[in-house]
Protein backbone atom coordinates (compact mmCIF):
# COMPACT_ATOMS: atom_id res chain seq x y z
CA UNK A 1 0.00 0.00 0.00
CA UNK A 2 1.35 3.60 -1.06
CA UNK A 3 1.02 6.79 1.10
CA UNK A 4 -2.14 7.66 -0.99
CA UNK A 5 -3.52 4.57 -0.19
CA UNK A 6 -2.64 4.74 3.21
CA UNK A 7 -4.01 8.35 3.92
CA UNK A 8 -7.60 7.67 2.09
CA UNK A 9 -7.69 4.68 4.30
CA UNK A 10 -7.06 6.93 7.16
CA UNK A 11 -9.15 10.05 6.16
CA UNK A 12 -11.97 7.45 5.45
CA UNK A 13 -15.07 7.09 7.42
CA UNK A 14 -15.88 3.49 5.90
CA UNK A 15 -14.18 1.01 4.39
CA UNK A 16 -12.38 1.44 1.44
CA UNK A 17 -12.79 -2.05 -0.97
CA UNK A 18 -12.65 -3.25 -4.76
CA UNK A 19 -15.42 -2.83 -6.83
CA UNK A 20 -16.40 -7.07 -7.17
CA UNK A 21 -16.53 -6.10 -11.41
CA UNK A 22 -14.03 -3.93 -12.26
CA UNK A 23 -11.57 -3.67 -9.40
CA UNK A 24 -12.03 0.25 -8.72
CA UNK A 25 -11.11 1.23 -5.61
CA UNK A 26 -14.99 2.64 -3.98
CA UNK A 27 -15.65 3.88 -0.37
CA UNK A 28 -18.37 1.54 0.52
CA UNK A 29 -20.84 2.78 2.87
CA UNK A 30 -23.16 -0.06 4.19
CA UNK A 31 -24.23 1.60 7.52
CA UNK A 32 -25.40 4.65 5.92
CA UNK A 33 -26.62 3.23 2.63
CA UNK A 34 -28.55 6.09 1.43
CA UNK A 35 -25.29 8.17 1.49
CA UNK A 36 -22.97 5.45 -0.29
CA UNK A 37 -22.51 5.96 -4.26
CA UNK A 38 -24.44 3.15 -5.16
CA UNK A 39 -27.96 4.12 -4.04
CA UNK A 40 -28.11 6.49 -6.77
CA UNK A 41 -28.59 3.77 -9.09
CA UNK A 42 -32.12 2.74 -8.52
CA UNK A 43 -32.19 -0.85 -9.13
CA UNK A 44 -35.55 -3.15 -9.65
CA UNK A 45 -36.44 -6.26 -7.80
CA UNK A 46 -35.61 -8.10 -10.80
CA UNK A 47 -32.40 -6.33 -11.67
CA UNK A 48 -31.17 -6.66 -7.62
CA UNK A 49 -31.28 -10.40 -8.54
CA UNK A 50 -29.88 -10.67 -12.06
CA UNK A 51 -26.65 -8.70 -10.39
CA UNK A 52 -26.64 -11.26 -7.52
CA UNK A 53 -26.59 -14.38 -9.41
CA UNK A 54 -23.53 -12.87 -11.16
CA UNK A 55 -21.90 -10.78 -8.14
CA UNK A 56 -21.18 -11.38 -4.33
CA UNK A 57 -19.74 -8.48 -3.70
CA UNK A 58 -20.35 -4.21 -3.85
CA UNK A 59 -19.99 -2.63 -6.83
CA UNK A 60 -19.08 1.08 -8.07
CA UNK A 61 -22.47 3.00 -9.45
CA UNK A 62 -20.58 2.99 -13.07
CA UNK A 63 -20.72 -0.96 -12.75
CA UNK A 64 -24.31 -0.98 -11.78
CA UNK A 65 -25.94 1.16 -14.23
CA UNK A 66 -23.78 -0.97 -16.77
CA UNK A 67 -25.46 -4.29 -15.50
CA UNK A 68 -28.36 -2.20 -14.98
CA UNK A 69 -28.86 -1.79 -18.67
CA UNK A 70 -27.65 -5.40 -19.88
CA UNK A 71 -30.69 -6.59 -17.92
CA UNK A 72 -32.57 -4.36 -19.97
CA UNK A 73 -30.71 -5.45 -23.15
CA UNK A 74 -31.74 -9.30 -22.21
CA UNK A 75 -35.31 -8.49 -21.14
CA UNK A 76 -36.13 -6.71 -24.31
Amino acid sequence: MNYEQSTMIQMSKHEIISCDRCGDRIECKANSYTKCQCSVVPLTINEVQYISENYDGCMCAKCLLELQGEYKEIMA
